[in-house]
């Protein structure tokens, strides 16, 4: 697949590489944009809505976030972009990234405004938005889970993936944003489904086939 078919996915990328490794270097920056809905009601700091999908808490969670975004990414920006052409499938995935990252942080908002103690980083719920448009786009795709080496349906890990996020988030208390995994998964979902509802039906059709 030629870079040409997903520079959406590569910019996005590099910039979330290069913002993040800036922030682990200037704690300063680092705090100034995390997600922190204590202040953004409060002081009304709204950007950090979107500040905090680019900076990550370290190497690791940047390196997993990435690599996930690069594996799905430019296969579900390759997607959009046979689906609806130049430049609209380039728009639609980023769209789909942006407001997916958006949405992630809904339930963590209303759930944590009041809640001083309570912070968040990291472009997980963007990205699990991309992962889960890709999974009902193409639900006869294969995942590979690292120390698992036996390729899993796409369809049944998306399943057991919001099963077990939306549990965690129930449960709570884990030091990871399960709740922002499981937002940003449930509208990369919907996305699909607004502009190619047949998605959605082939997807059930597949499972029960």
């Amino acid at each position: 697949m030629e870079f040409a078919y997903y520079p959406v996915t590569l910019v996005i990328i590099i910039v979330t590489v290069l913002l993040s490794i800036r922030a682990f270097k200037d704690t300063e920056i680092k705090y100034k944009w995390i997600n922190y809905p204590y202040k953004m009601n409060r002081e009304s700091e709204w950007y950090r809505t979107i500040s905090h999908i680019f900076i990550h808490g370290d190497y690791i969670h940047l390196f997993f976030n990435m690599f996930v975004l690069f594996s799905f990414g430019r296969m579900m920006e390759f997607e959009l972009l046979r689906f609806s052409g130049r430049p609209f499938g380039h728009i639609h995935f980023f769209l789909l990234y942006f407001l997916g990252g958006l949405a992630a942080g809904i339930w963590p908002y209303l759930r944590n405004k009041d809640n001083p103690n309570y912070m968040s980083l990291g472009a997980s719920g963007a990205v699990s938005a991309v992962l889960f448009a890709s999974i009902l786009w193409t639900p006869s795709n294969g995942i590979y889970l690292m120390f698992i080496p036996v390729e899993i349906p796409a369809w049944l890990f998306g399943i057991a993936y919001l099963a077990f996020e939306y549990y965690m988030s129930k449960r709570g208390n884990s030091g990871i944003a399960h709740d922002a995994h499981f937002g940003g998964a449930i509208f990369g979902i919907i996305y699909v489904l607004i502009i190619n509802f047949n998605k959605g039906e082939a997807f059930i059709s597949h499972i029960f086939s």
